[in-house]
């Protein structure tokens, strides 16, 4: 299994990090100004479609099926059921892209409303239409995507969004050297967001599922099976997607205030490194492993599962959310600081991200927590705790987001995740219970000393060089924070070696054989 976690997380970060390269270079070209806001509300809402399908998502709603249908009735059988998915899917999400498309006026109203009357809100739509073929050419590929981690292949989970970032990182570096208009600029790259869905599509349909007999024939149908499919899986796509949908309801509230909503985009941009090479890989990994034992009564194999990912997901979120918070301003002015995008803009997002990443480990926490419904086909208690953490959020932020501008509305979407982790914990506990082996038992507080160890660290070394951070020029920030995020993973790591919490000798020999021994 943490084989798998770390092919899905070495995809993310590589993902990520084109990711960052990409939000850097629309930094540079937009700013934080009416034009950045327009372009990144309609970007935010495309990309929560993505992720309310991808990401783990459908594995929560696709895998519990096709393994049943592959275990009760034949592998033949389950190729057919994944044809109708990928069939029936695929023509849904066209006939919704073209609905959206002719409303796009309205729902652009509704998800920025601070826009209305504005010229900003013209910007948003005509960038959104642009971006719809996208959704479009969502739907085959989640399907295909889901298949094949149903059968233990999840290096296209892993790979296949880095061509997206590789493509827009092409046209951004484009329009940079021409330097056009911020307002063609936007126009440009929200064009180029349906192309780069468009070579993601292709490049999955060059690996065919159905060459391998494992989603064959494809058709269209609304049998039994297909809308039972339909009624459990679109309660977890929402689910999956909650953090998603934080930040969105985070930009509802945010839209009126000149710039919040690109403070707020850009800062969590910096939580989706963290949330995506945990959250993500926990959730696509997790669910057909934590599926197999409960269908096989497998209560050890159960109990491991779920130790194992606890410990990896706390070993890995709590270090990362000390170091956003504690190194926060020196990686927003690294990556975001040039052309458009100015020192008070970085004050400012570094304030929003510090927030943010308060509600960071209870993101990877429902992460965790999910895929233990989901295996047992309950996606309406995680979508119930999901809309419950979205209005915590809304409500918390039209109070503080009125009080503190961007910086309330973070500290609403934080709490609005803690709110749906606990939610999540208890229900969990009064149905079915969670397990930890005694190993996770003696391992997760020692994770938690060291991590807190590591920030102690990390805090000094970071008053010790602001003052020469501050007026240094880029190639001195950069070695500077470089140096500061080495020393921290360095000492996290010798810390953890110390504390008998692994044997990164003995964590290398394992992962060679396939596996980490408990």
């Amino acid at each position: 299994m943490i084989r798998h976690i770390l092919t899905v997380s070495t995809g993310t970060l590589a993902s990520r990090t084109l990711g960052f390269i990409r939000d850097a270079l629309i930094a540079a070209l937009l700013g934080a100004g009416p034009i950045a806001d327009a372009f990144l509300v309609a970007f935010q809402f495309i990309n929560v479609t993505r992720r309310s399908f991808t990401e783990g998502a459908l594995n929560a709603a696709l895998v519990p099926h096709y393994l049943r249908v592959r275990e009760s009735e034949g592998a033949a059988a389950a190729a057919a059921f994944a044809g109708r998915v990928l069939g029936t899917v695929s023509l849904i999400l066209i006939g919704i892209a073209l609905v959206l498309t002719l409303l796009m006026p309205l729902v652009i109203a509704v998800l920025a409303p601070g826009f209305v009357g504005r010229e900003t809100l013209q910007f948003a739509i005509t960038d959104a239409r642009l971006m719809m073929p996208y959704f479009a050419f969502v739907g085959p590929s989640i399907v295909m995507i889901g298949v094949l981690n149903a059968e233990h292949r999840f290096m296209l989970t892993a790979f296949s969004p880095v061509l997206f970032n590789i493509t827009m990182i092409v046209v951004l570096v484009v329009l940079l050297v021409w330097r056009h208009d911020p307002l063609f600029s936007a126009t440009v790259i929200a064009g180029a967001v349906g192309v780069a869905g468009c070579l993601q599509m292709l490049i999955l349909i060059q690996r065919r599922p159905w060459r391998d007999g494992i989603a064959t024939p494809i058709r269209i149908s609304f049998d039994p099976q297909i809308r039972g499919f339909l009624r459990k899986g679109i309660p977890g796509m929402v689910a999956n997607a909650g953090p998603q949908f934080l930040i969105v309801g985070g930009a509802i509230i945010a839209s009126s205030t000149p710039a919040a909503v690109s403070w707020l985009y850009f800062a969590n941009r910096l939580i989706e490194l963290p949330l995506g090479m945990v959250g993500v890989a926990m959730g696509t990994v997790l669910v057909p492993e934590l599926t197999r034992a409960i269908r096989s009564g497998d209560r050890q194999a159960l109990m491991q599962a779920e130790s194992r990912g606890a410990e990896l997901a706390t070993a890995l979120v709590l270090p990362a959310t000390l170091g956003l918070i504690l190194l926060s301003e020196p990686i927003i002015r690294v990556l975001f600081e040039r052309g458009a995008f100015t020192p008070a803009d970085t004050v400012a997002t570094a304030q929003a991200l510090s927030i943010l990443a308060l509600g960071l480990p209870a993101h990877v926490l429902v992460k965790v927590l999910a895929p233990a419904f989901f295996a047992r086909e309950d996606t309406k208690t995680p979508l119930a705790a999901t809309l419950l953490g979205i209005a915590t959020a809304v409500v918390c932020g039209l109070f503080f987001g009125h009080a503190y501008g961007a910086s309330g509305v973070a500290a609403s979407i934080s709490l609005g995740a803690w709110f749906c982790a606990a939610v999540l914990a208890w229900r969990g506990a009064a149905t079915f219970g969670f397990s930890i082996d005694a190993t996770a038992r003696r391992r997760l507080p020692r994770i938690a000393m060291c991590a807190a160890a590591m920030g102690a660290m990390l805090f000094l070394a970071e008053s010790f060089v602001s003052p020469v951070t501050a007026t240094a020029g880029f190639a001195a920030q950069i070695t500077i924070l470089g140096g500061l995020v080495a020393a921290g993973v360095s000492f996290y790591g010798l810390l953890l070696d110390l504390f008998g919490v692994v044997s990164w000798g003995e964590a290398i020999s394992n992962l060679r054989d396939g596996g980490l021994r408990g």
